[in-house]
């Protein structure tokens, strides 16, 4: 699987993303939007707002959080494959 993830340092959200991919051992290649040329811009494109962070999954873009309600844990949990061992 190959996961990057647009994001930029001052975003709250973005850390948190990382953060769960980090838990979890997920590999991932960071996009900062403010560092990167044409970044923004292409997540312009793809999702219609500069909204971050944003997942691109195997070529497929996934905003994994939503306003008012945070990071998807369980949402992205299920997407990457996670399961939780009790």
């Amino acid at each position: 699987m190959k996961l990057l993830v647009y994001s930029a340092a001052w975003c709250r959200d973005c850390y948190v993303a990382k953060r769960f991919l980090e838990t979890h051992n997920i590999p991932y290649e960071e996009v900062d939007i403010e560092e990167t040329p044409g970044a923004a811009d292409e997540v312009l494109r793809h999702v219609g707002k500069r909204a971050i962070p944003q997942f691109v999954i195997d070529g497929e873009w996934v905003q994994p959080y939503r306003p008012g309600r945070g990071f998807l844990f369980e949402e992205m949990s299920e997407k990457l494959g996670i399961t939780n061992k009790a």
